[in-house]
């Protein structure tokens, strides 16, 4: 038996969500399984949801390896699954295989530095199936491999939707997160035209450097102007949407209709050009506002990443991951802002850190540190 740490999330029926660590004993692996020594995993927005979600954190209290906060009651309508459940968070994560079932499969990873991503890594240790695991490179750290899958397939997942749908080039938002500078150097080296939206001019200043080509500001005042001229420059008519709520999603497909229409004979219908634009995100859990700007052939939808892989197939989805695998210290490198041992992870000074959801700022937890 093996015992350590974890982080768990409970919305309990009294309007309270409890975040804290609590002592995990898990049994000898079997089979395919195998027991892996938790060294590093990143905090992305996803796990930010479960997490603490919407709960009201400036009215938490906090002690000792515990945070409690009230949760707002129309969340508490929508969360109604969850409560009593103290469910482990942290999707993603990198560590060393210290036992292993029977399996071939299990037994050839003993040793191995892996990254998976079965859930619950915010712990010291996580078994896994070893059939999911990812063998890093010898050149590889777990700090470099803790975001092998999320991110990078992510970004990889929206060029191929772009292509299964017959579009041609990709609008962005929050562009300048560590997924968008990803997708910066997946479309460069793919020849894909990519429009970059991001918050202020330090954003814009950094895709820039990054070598972006088409990057435009939403906090200016010539916004819809600029984001006209760089879909026209592009052909963009996809666009995945990290923000969820606000006008921007809306603030695309008017852009995109405004450039089918350059030249076009009027129809009360609006254009011909199909529209698309998917929300993946909530960084504003506020209501998604659309002003009808856009004609009528347009389509708003959600977008997960994981049954876009299922869709893909085995093979289309080993492709991506052989791909992530060989650009781990290039194209899908990752940049952390910090890292948190798990000890700390719940210190009122760490939580508004890395819950504050800044564009470009990542933060990395070390649960055996």
């Amino acid at each position: 038996m093996t015992t350590g740490k974890q982080l768990l999330s409970t919305l309990g029926s009294d309007g309270n969500l409890t975040v804290h660590l609590a002592d995990q004993e898990l049994p000898a692996p079997t089979g395919h399984e195998v027991l892996i020594r938790v060294e590093a995993a990143p905090i992305n927005p996803s796990d930010l949801a479960l997490l603490f979600g919407p709960a009201d954190m400036e009215g938490a209290q906090y002690s000792e390896g515990k945070v409690v906060a009230p949760m707002p009651e129309p969340a508490m309508r929508a969360m109604a699954g969850r409560v009593g459940e103290a469910m482990p968070v942290g999707n993603e994560g990198a560590g060393t295989v210290i036992a292993a079932g029977d399996a071939p499969e299990a037994q050839a990873l003993m040793g191995k530095l892996v990254t998976v991503v079965p859930g619950g890594m915010y712990a010291q240790y996580r078994i896994a199936d070893a059939r999911a695991c990812m063998t890093l490179p010898d050149d590889v750290t777990a700090e470099e491999g803790a975001s092998a899958f999320v991110n990078p397939l992510t970004a990889l997942s929206f060029v191929e939707t772009m292509k299964r749908e017959g579009h041609h080039a990709i609008v962005h938002t929050a562009a300048a997160s560590n997924l968008g500078q990803m997708l910066v150097r997946i479309c460069k080296e793919d020849n894909v035209p990519l429009v970059n939206i991001v918050r202020s001019p330090a954003q814009v200043q950094l895709l820039k450097d990054a070598g972006a080509e088409h990057v435009v500001d939403s906090s200016s005042d010539t916004f819809m102007t600029d984001l006209v001229a760089a879909i026209a420059a592009t052909k963009a008519t996809i666009g995945f949407d990290a923000i969820g709520g606000g006008k921007l999603a809306g603030q695309i497909l008017a852009a995109m209709e405004i450039v089918a229409n350059q030249g076009a004979a009027y129809s009360r219908y609006g254009s011909n050009s199909a529209k698309q634009v998917y929300i993946y995100g909530g960084l504003d859990m506020g209501p998604t506002i659309l002003n009808r700007a856009f004609g009528l052939t347009w389509s708003l939808g959600g977008w997960l990443l994981t049954p876009f892989l299922a869709k893909l197939g085995e093979q289309g989805a080993e492709r991506l991951r052989q791909r992530v695998r060989d650009g781990l210290k290039t194209t899908f490198a990752s940049n952390y802002k910090a890292k948190v041992p798990l000890s700390q992870i719940l210190s009122k000074e760490a939580v508004a850190e890395y819950n504050a959801k800044r564009t470009g700022e990542k933060y990395l937890i070390l649960p055996n540190a």
